[in-house]
């Protein structure tokens, strides 16, 4: 079954993804990145941005099991294409964020195996003034199921 644009959008339920410093020291870690910035605090509070900060890349591990798009999609049809960080502000430890998925696109191309869709959703995270601080978006290539 393809998807149509009626889905655009579409949202999930608001979850709350609390940033601890030992998150972002974890995720340093795990990506092999040991800029100062991300642990030591020391350091970080001598830039510009006086405190610890998450890496560019951090919105990626914040997940949570509630909040997911309440679409039906098939996971064999899935590929990730890209992703994408729209930064207002820094990610800090102590930050809460509330974080909602979106649909905010759907696109077609053609491809060699047939008609290909592709699914863009956006995770918008706020603090809690309501101030936005980064847009994740994810790209979904939605493949044809081989015949």
């Amino acid at each position: 079954m393809d998807l149509d644009k009626s889905i655009i959008g579409i949202k999930g339920d608001v979850f709350v993804f609390e940033v601890e410093k030992r998150h972002i020291r974890q995720f340093a870690n795990a990506i092999g990145d040991q800029n100062p910035l991300y642990v030591d605090p020391e350091y970080a509070a001598n830039t510009r941005y006086e405190g610890l900060i998450a890496p560019p890349t951090f919105p990626i591990a914040m997940s949570s099991d509630s909040g997911g798009l309440p679409l039906k999609l098939d996971e064999r049809r899935m590929l990730h294409g890209e992703q994408e960080f729209f930064y207002y502000r820094p990610i800090r430890p102590g930050d809460r964020l509330y974080c909602q998925l979106k649909v905010s696109d759907l696109y077609e191309k053609e491809g060699r195996s047939g008609k290909m869709q592709f699914l863009a959703i956006d995770t918008e995270m706020k603090d809690e003034l309501g101030e936005l601080v980064v847009i994740s978006r994810m790209n979904i290539v939605y493949r044809p199921l081989p015949k």
